[in-house]
C-alpha cells in the first residue's frame, strides 16, 4: 500500500544511522514493505554516512524514497550535494529527494564555524537556487554572494524530471517564509504543539502568497522524535532520555511555542557542557519531555498527532523513531519495554496510520 491518507497525509521514517549497516538496510526494507513514503536520514558527521547507506539500500527496495533530512550548505557544497543526489536518483530509479538547511548549529560549533556571522538564511536561499539550477540543467554559470561557478557541469543526471528540494527550519519566521517562496516544501523539526505548527504554517503561507504559489501544493512535514510501544511508560521513558540530547539545539523562540522558558532548561545545558550526561537526563523532567516528543502506545501517539500537529495544515509526518539500542548509544542507559525499530514501524503502519484514513 501507499500511505497517502486523507488525500495527502504521508508517513515517513527518519533514521539515525548508528546501527550496523546491515540492520539499517533491514529497517529500510521493512519501511518499504509497509508503504512508508520515504526513509530519510540526518546528514551529520556524528553518524554513519547516509549516501553510502541509501545507495546500498536502493536496489533492495521498490517504492520508498530516499534523501537527507537535513543536509546542509556550510559543511557541504551545493553542487556536490546535487552530484550525490542525482547519482542516488539513478541508483534508486527516480526515488531521491532532499531536505536542505543551514545545518546543525551545535555540530558547526565543533567545527569552529562562525555561522551566525555568515548570513545563514541568505546563504541557504542562494544555495537552493544553485541546486535547482544544477539539478535541472546539469551545468551552471553563476556569480553570487556565497557561491561562484564558471562552466561547471556534471554527468550525474537525475531520473526524475524534477528532484524535490525542500527546506528544513526550526526557529523561523523568515526561513518558513523563504521555504514558502522557493522550495518544494518545509520540514519543521522538533515541534509538538498546536501553537508551534500554527506559527509555522502561517509563515509558509505568507511566503507562498508573496510568490504567487499555492501553499497547499507544498510538502509540509513535521519531523518528530517518537517512541511507540504497547508499554506507554517505557516509550515515554526512552523518549525523555533521547530528547534531552535535542533540546540544546532548539532556539528559545521554539521552546516558547511549547510554553517552556529556556531558562528552565539551563541547568540541563550546563550539565551537558560539563560532560555530565546522567545528570542532564535526570534533570530533564517527564513533564518537559512529554511536551517535546510523541511517545506512548500507537493510539496515544496518533491522538497527539491528530490533536496538535495535523490541524495546522501539516501533510507529512516524519517519525524519528528510537529504540533501546539507540537510547543506549546516546546515553549509555538501558531501557526495557521498547520494541526494536522494525516492530515500531509495524505498530505505526498497523495501528497509527489507519487512524488517519
Amino acid at each position: 500500500m501507499t500511505v497517502r491518507a486523507n488525500g495527502g497525509l504521508r508517513f515517513s521514517y527518519c533514521m539515525l544511522p548508528d546501527y550496523s549497516l546491515a540492520d539499517s538496510i533491514e529497517m529500510i526494507k521493512v519501511a518499504d514493505e509497509l508503504g512508508y513514503y520515504a526513509c530519510y536520514s540526518v546528514d551529520e558527521t556524528w553518524h554513519k554516512d547516509l549516501w553510502c547507506l541509501f545507495s546500498a539500500a536502493a536496489d533492495k527496495t521498490r517504492n520508498i524514497r530516499f534523501g537527507p533530512n537535513v543536509t546542509h550548505v556550510f559543511l557541504r557544497e551545493p553542487t556536490l550535494i546535487c552530484q550525490q543526489l542525482a547519482t542516488l536518483d539513478e541508483l534508486s530509479g527516480g526515488r531521491a529527494e532532499a531536505v536542505v538547511s543551514t545545518g546543525n548549529f551545535v555540530m558547526m560549533e565543533q567545527y569552529h564555524l562562525d555561522w551566525a556571522k555568515r548570513k545563514p538564511l541568505s546563504r541557504l536561499r542562494e544555495a537552493m537556487h544553485v541546486m535547482r539550477t544544477f539539478l535541472d540543467d546539469g551545468k551552471i554559470d553563476f556569480e553570487g554572494d556565497f557561491f561562484k561557478y564558471t562552466g561547471l557541469f556534471t554527468a550525474a543526471r537525475p531520473v526524475q524530471e524534477r528532484i524535490p528540494l525542500k527546506m528544513g527550519g526550526m526557529k523561523g519566521p523568515r526561513s518558513f517564509e523563504v521555504a514558502g517562496e522557493i522550495a518544494d516544501g518545509l520540514h519543521h523539526a522538533l515541534s509538538y504543539s498546536r501553537p508551534a505548527y500554527d506559527y509555522v504554517v502561517e509563515h509558509v503561507k505568507a511566503g507562498a502568497e508573496r510568490a504567487g504559489r499555492n501553499w497547499e501544493d507544498l510538502d509540509l512535514g513535521a519531523w518528530i522524535v517518537s517512541v511507540v510501544s504497547d508499554d506507554s511508560a517505557a516509550a515515554k521513558r526512552a523518549a525523555r532520555i533521547l530528547v534531552a540530547f535535542y533540546i540544546p539545539s532548539m532556539p528559545p523562540e521554539q521552546l516558547a511555542r511549547h510554553g517552556i522558558d529556556q531558562a528552565e532548561l539551563q541547568p540541563i545545558f550546563d550539565a551537558f557542557a560539563a560532560g555530565d550526561v546522567a545528570k542532564a537526563i535526570e534533570m530533564f523532567s517527564p513533564e518537559h519531555a512529554e511536551k517535546l516528543s510523541v511517545a506512548g502506545t500507537p493510539e496515544e501517539c496518533a491522538e497527539q498527532i491528530e490533536r496538535d500537529i495535523i490541524p495546522a495544515g501539516i501533510n507529512h509526518v516524519v517519525l524519528a523513531l528510537a529504540d533501546a539500542p539507540l537510547v543506549e548509544f546516546f546515553s549509555g542507559q538501558s531501557v526495557a519495554g521498547v520494541p526494536p525499530i522494525k516492530d515500531q514501524l509495524r505498530l505505526v503502519a498497523e495501528r497509527m496510520m489507519p487512524a488517519f484514513v
